[in-house]
């Protein structure tokens, strides 16, 4: 089997599409087949499946762990792996809401009504507060994802839970 996929710069490629190669690659460590991108300038790089080694037979090699986020609602902190993650109140309120509401796109405009309880600030408030956000927890970490024209969503591979209890 081969996969050819043209590309203008691999660096550019948006979080879909770098998962799309990603996974292909992994087809071809594990199967019999050739992944061919054509760069911009006509060139082309291919990786081709060896034979799996039999040290590899039955055994997937391991990914590594994404680190994962813990809210503890009541005391409003926050744990990365065990470790305390200085959050300001508004970063706090904006995960927290993110997390609570997966999977939904949220505007500037809707977050600054949610979380910071007005609209009177001005949107790249917003952008601000998710770079802030995006920078404490950690590029390792998928947390926030961006919306292009439309706003923000917790990432679908985001690794975050809420205890409301204690």
């Amino acid at each position: 089997m081969t996969l050819s996929i043209p590309l203008a710069s691999e660096e550019t490629l948006s979080g879909p599409a770098r998962k799309l190669i990603e996974a292909a690659r992994e087809l071809v460590e594990c199967g019999e087949c050739t992944v061919t991108t054509t760069g911009a300038g006509g060139g082309t790089g291919e990786r081709r499946s060896d034979p799996v080694p039999a040290s590899r037979t039955g055994s997937r090699p391991v990914a590594p762990a994404v680190p994962a986020l813990h809210i503890l609602a009541s005391s409003r902190s926050v744990l990365r792996d065990g470790e305390p993650l200085p959050l300001t109140r508004l970063e706090f309120d904006l995960l927290l809401h993110l997390v609570a509401n997966p999977r939904r796109v949220f505007t500037r405009l809707q977050l600054l009504n949610a979380v910071w309880g007005y609209e009177h600030a001005g949107v790249r408030t917003v952008d601000v507060h998710v770079r802030r956000l995006r920078g404490k927890v950690g590029v390792d970490v998928p947390l926030v994802t961006t919306v292009y024209g439309v706003g923000y969503r917790l990432a679908d591979d985001a690794r975050v839970t809420i205890d409301r209890t204690g």
